[in-house]
């Protein structure tokens, strides 16, 4: 038995027609999931569960019923990764990677203004009507759910959702062109491991891959089944009081009530970190509890960092190792991009070259995916620049965000990370680097904006690419079917998840989700209105941690 059909068979419409029923589910099932029914966030991290969830239902009891059937109907090989990477691209879109992060924004100034924190005078005035939706009432339902027989008012919501969706498709462009670049620099010449496809490769090899098939194979079920009891166990606690919870944590006192260190039996961690080579986990292990004692001694001594920047930049006690984090992980991308220098030269010469190419498997041509990054970038910077930063502002923004990026993936590609967060954002960097008087108000309202996308890094679609693009590879003669597919994903995510969250919150309001809707409705204006009263200058300090993590 095999968990992948007939192997001669291309990409067919009906395996497109499967992808677009599945991300449909993703995109409307994460925000329901998250907002309604307050369960488990499968779009949480950049292993995007909720894909892996859906395609281990798929090859475990969709394929087999198929093949039975009649074998013909069964899903190849290249179909069934077509899928997964559709629904890795959704599922990086319409929970916490975008959708559920942006709309609060979107719609958070105008609600949570009050006469005390004076957004209404501060703030708003300097963000830009086409970002937000106008109309009060329109929010007001929003938050607090329409009366009966009210519509949703859509109109109120086309244009700021337009120019965001605008934005996005042309970041993701950036990371998809990107990605492609790196493909043979990271898979071929450096060999890193990509260990979070290890898994859904297995699930769909086909009949020439040596071994015994996936769902035969007895260990992956019994390292299976001990998720399914310790969670299960967990879930039913939840209903029957007689019911333990089972725990498998301890924490560490390094200070009293500041610096802890936590220790915690996961599942998914441990499965990953089978995956990894031991240098890479001993490396993990070694500079966690390396930051962790440095932060235990810069706390004894009272060092702390006071900057008044936002939540995802981690200034409050663990300022320092914020800024030696970006320090390290300038260098670290500096580095990489050096070693990749023979490579990337090699990339620029096709934008010209015409014979002797070298890019006929990769899923866009290198000429293609240079102009992508190029225009991509270019769009992006033209609509931060109208969303108020200064154009010097806009490129030292864009590049911090995407060393954070690069940087991030690089490590969930290599170190099997489920998921890895920045120490900090591209918005903070700007504000600790230049000061917020060099910027002035509107510029900081922008750049507090960009969090929607830019903010919490937890999930984010240049890691869950990088690593579709690696499953993918071998299947280049499909090409135009599987960029179909992909960006039918990505409008599935952005789309469908917005609608989702909107229908949703005009049905039950966005009042009733859990705290952290709030929060991140708020975090972008609270850092702005911050700066706005308590204009700072460049954080000399910061520059000189930045240089001791770069070191």
């Amino acid at each position: 038995m095999t968990t992948a059909g007939p192997t001669h068979v291309g990409i067919r419409v009906r395996a497109i027609l499967a992808g677009v029923l599945l991300c449909g589910v993703i995109a409307v099932g994460l925000p329901y999931g998250e907002f309604v029914l307050n369960g488990t966030q499968m779009g949480l991290n950049s292993s995007t569960p909720a894909a892996f969830f859906l395609l281990f239902l798929l090859v475990a009891l969709v394929q087999p019923v198929l093949g039975a059937i009649r074998p013909g109907w069964s899903f190849t090989r290249a179909e069934l990764l077509s899928m997964s990477v559709m629904m890795m691209i959704t599922t990086a879109i319409a929970g916490r990677g975008f959708v559920s992060i942006a709309i609060p924004i979107i719609s958070g100034v105008g609600y949570f203004a009050t006469p005390e924190n004076d957004w209404a005078d501060l703030l708003v005035p300097h963000v830009p009507t086409w970002m937000t939706p106008q109309s009060p009432s329109s929010i007001k339902g929003f938050y607090e759910g329409l009366s009966e027989g009210e519509s949703i008012p859509w109109g109120t919501w086309v244009e700021p959702l337009a120019w965001w969706f605008v934005f996005m498709i042309a970041f993701y462009t950036v990371v998809v062109c990107f990605m492609v670049v790196m493909r043979r620099q990271w898979m071929d010449h450096e060999r890193l491991l990509y260990p979070l496809t290890q898994v859904p490769l297995s699930m769909v090899q086909d009949g020439r891959s040596p071994g015994r098939p996936f769902l035969r194979q007895p260990a992956m079920w019994v390292g299976a089944s001990v998720p399914c009891i310790l969670h299960g166990i967990n879930g039913l606690s939840h209903y029957f009081e007689f019911i333990g919870t089972l725990e498998p944590s301890h924490w560490f006192t390094l200070v009293p009530n500041l610096v802890t260190l936590h220790l915690r039996f996961d599942c998914m961690w441990t499965g990953l970190a089978y995956l990894v080579n031991t240098s890479i986990t001993f490396s993990l292990w070694f500079f966690f509890l390396l930051a962790k004692l440095e932060q235990a001694f810069f706390v004894r001594i009272g060092v702390f960092n006071t900057e008044g920047l936002d939540i995802f930049s981690h200034t409050s006690h663990t300022g320092i190792l914020s800024h030696q984090v970006l320090g390290g992980m300038v260098v670290m991308v500096m580095l990489g991009l050096w070693t990749a220098r023979r490579h990337l030269w090699d990339v620029v010469q096709h934008v010209w070259r015409n014979g002797d190419r070298s890019d006929a498997e990769e899923l866009i041509s290198y000429r293609v995916a240079v102009i992508g990054v190029l225009s991509g970038v270019a769009v992006m910077g033209c609509w931060l620049w109208s969303s108020g930063l200064s154009l010097w502002a806009v490129c030292l923004f864009l590049a911090a965000a995407f060393i954070i990026f690069f940087a991030l993936t690089r490590m969930i590609v290599e170190g099997g990370l489920a998921a890895a967060v920045q120490g900090m954002s591209g918005c903070g960097v700007l504000v600790s680097s230049l000061g917020s008087t060099a910027l002035g108000v509107k510029a900081v309202v922008a750049s507090g904006m960009t969090l929607a996308w830019a903010g919490d890094l937890l999930v984010f679609m240049m890691a869950p690419c990088a690593n579709g693009i690696r499953m993918l590879h071998g299947l280049g003669r499909y090409r135009r079917r599987i960029l179909v597919m992909m960006a039918l994903a990505m409008g599935i995510g952005l789309v469908g998840g917005v609608a989702t969250i909107i229908v949703l919150s005009y049905e039950y309001g966005a009042n009733n989700y859990h705290g952290s809707w709030a929060w991140f409705a708020r975090e972008p204006f609270r850092f702005a209105a911050n700066l706005a009263r308590n204009p700072t200058g460049p954080n000399w300090d910061g520059w000189l941690w930045n240089g001791v993590g770069a070191v």
